[in-house]
């Protein structure tokens, strides 16, 4: 992981993320859960994460849905 501070003090946890979608036009979206591992820089607080496969398909899933009954 790169961060701004350059730093090599990292350490890579388990996280429960839940991404909620913005606007009001998604306010009857639950959002997604996602569980990932998070690179975090104990330094300057920089974190880094990848979106499973799965729970990315739902997130353009949810944006189209929503752009659909805009």
């Amino acid at each position: 992981m790169s961060c701004t501070c350059a730093s090599a003090n990292h350490a890579e946890l388990t996280a429960e993320i839940m991404i909620h979608f913005q606007g009001f036009m998604h306010l009857q979206n639950p959002g997604v859960l996602t569980f990932s591992t998070v690179s975090i820089c104990l330094d300057c607080g920089s974190t880094q994460f990848t979106i499973p496969e799965t729970e990315l398909k739902l997130l353009k899933e949810g944006l189209g849905q929503s752009d659909e009954a805009a």
